[in-house]
């Protein structure tokens, strides 16, 4: 039986145990590139004994940030300031992940700390918002454009491009980020895809853009590295995206070699009606697990080491994912693993702390 601190093999790279930092904004870029902040934020996650240690959703293109303050792939210049933190994590015994993201309808919008909604031209912004339809997310985000066959060859090209800086950087671990009401995951669902051409409408039109994506960046990413995908479950909302959808996508995204689904839900709808307690996501990753038999990964309001543990000796999923949680303490799995009882990967500097 699995445990929280049992090591993972998948494909040629093996975490030291199955817990994940989650992807996490912190809007702290200028031209998207990465700083020190980024360096110290994620390596004392990996100082912290975390297995899988992802980089936050991180543009393929300029007009595919959330805020103008976002991290970003779309040139080499963005490489090294990433290099340096793959070496670090790398260092501390983390395996390091990014994971690669296109706003979509949400682009051009302003920091959470700013108030959000439409960042002006004036300030940085930009007009140039594409998405499956000409629907916006909400009255105080950018009325998009539909994106035209001619930016869907730009999107797949931006993927396999940041793919290959991805890889030329150090990552071992890459995420297709398909979820929260983001441009891949605005196809997915009916509630935002209104096309008439071959992607939109049936359910393989919706679905067609993200199965390219992942197909020619499977081409470019190493069979000896890890593919994941991030997926919204569920929108939460009558007519849109459910779980029974995942799981036959998820089947599909296996076939083109994805080897790892990362189960959230919702962000496609303004306001959605959503049970949020302990644990509440993790029944999508227990139902793809189960229906599809790829690896899934747990998010979600998971806090506590015997929560944690339990879900993975279960089979729920193969891997937990933290975010909040690790925000307010970084070293949470040296505290979880001597909450089980289980020795935990203390630094050595740490050691007569722990």
């Amino acid at each position: 039986m699995p445990h929280l601190f049992e090591p993972l093999t998948i494909q040629g790279v093996t975490f030291r145990n199955r817990i994940g930092v989650s992807p996490m904004c912190q809007y702290s870029c200028q031209e998207g590139l990465a700083t020190d902040w980024h360096l110290v934020h994620l390596g004392s996650r990996a100082v912290g004994g975390a297995g899988l240690v992802i980089v936050e959703a991180t543009g393929v293109e300029a007009r595919g940030r959330i805020s103008p303050s976002d991290l970003g792939l779309w040139n080499d210049a963005q490489v090294e300031p990433l290099s340096r933190i793959v070496r670090f994590l790398e260092e501390q015994g983390a395996v390091s992940g990014i994971q690669l993201a296109h706003a979509g309808r949400k682009a051009s919008t302003q920091r959470p700390w700013d108030g959000g909604g439409t960042v002006p031209v004036s300030q940085g912004g930009w007009e140039d918002v594409i998405a499956a339809s000409a629907l916006p997310f909400s009255a105080r985000y950018p009325k998009p454009r539909e994106a035209s066959t001619t930016d869907l060859e730009a999107v797949r090209k931006a993927f396999v491009d940041a793919t290959q800086r991805a890889l030329t950087a150090g990552f071992r671990f890459l995420e297709i980020h398909a979820a929260h009401g983001y441009l891949l995951h605005g196809f997915l669902s009916p509630l935002s895809n209104q096309r008439t051409d071959a992607y939109g409408g049936s359910f393989d039109n919706r679905a067609r853009l993200l199965l390219e994506v992942t197909r020619e960046v499977r081409r470019v990413w190493p069979s000896d590295r890890v593919l994941a995908v991030r997926l919204s479950c569920s929108d939460w909302a009558d007519g849109g995206w459910t779980s029974d959808d995942t799981v036959l996508l998820a089947q599909k995204l296996q076939a083109e070699g994805v080897d790892l689904i990362d189960c959230s839900s919702g962000g496609n709808v303004a306001k959605p009606t959503i049970p949020v307690g302990p644990g509440y996501q993790v029944q999508f990753a227990e139902a793809v697990k189960r229906g599809s038999g790829i690896k899934t990964a747990a998010v979600g309001m998971i806090e506590h080491a015997k929560q944690a543990d339990a879900i993975v000796r279960e089979e729920k999923a193969d891997f937990v994912f933290l975010a909040r949680e690790l925000l307010r303490r970084p070293y949470w799995p040296l505290h979880a693993a001597k909450e089980l009882g289980i020795k935990g990967p203390v630094p050595v500097q740490y050691e007569r702390a722990f």
